[in-house]
């Protein structure tokens, strides 16, 4: 599915912002520290326009950092950044400020989505902020599934089974 205007392009930036369905792989890109790119989707049940598949590079902390999601043609559909106490970004239909990454989510998915913890889960790791119970496969956190029964091919997969259930997929280039 293509990313539209608007409310679709927050929706890509805001999950891939912390990203978690086609492709993504971990490792330094041109000299730059610590960033990880590659494929992302989401799907969000029974609402299409929220659901969306891009290129991703994803580079920093959830301290501070930046993000580059990119359309399967190579136009760039959206991009953020932030530092503390500030998140910044830009999609075709503007630029938005947000105080951080979870008004940012909040905005564009109308609900929280735990977009620190993505960044260790990309890595294969349980978030060190919150408890988590390992599964088959992964781990449980924060209400998520986090699938790690491949994550030496570079796939991940996180699955939200509260209403609306959310499925986050990503598969890192170099794996």
């Amino acid at each position: 599915m293509s990313l539209s205007l608007g409310r679709a392009g927050r929706l890509a930036a805001v999950l891939l912002c912390a990203a978690l369905a086609a492709c993504a792989g971990v490792g330094p890109k041109s000299g730059a520290a610590d960033v990880l790119a590659g494929r992302l989707s989401v799907q969000v049940e029974g609402d299409t326009s929220r659901s969306f598949s891009a290129a991703f590079e994803l580079e920093g902390s959830p301290a501070e950092g930046r993000l580059t999601l990119t359309s399967p043609l190579g136009t760039q559909v959206a991009s953020a950044d932030w530092s503390a106490g500030r998140v910044r970004l830009r999609a075709s239909d503007g630029e938005r400020i947000y105080p951080d990454l979870d008004s940012l989510a909040a905005d564009a998915l109308g609900e929280a989505v735990p977009l620190a913890a993505l960044f260790d889960w990309l890595r294969g790791r349980a978030w060190p902020g919150a408890p988590s119970v390992p599964a088959a496969g992964g781990f449980m956190q924060l209400g998520w599934s986090v699938d790690l029964s491949r994550h030496a091919e570079g796939r991940i997969e996180a699955r939200r089974a509260s209403s609306p259930a959310v499925v986050v997929r990503a598969r890192l280039d170099g794996s």
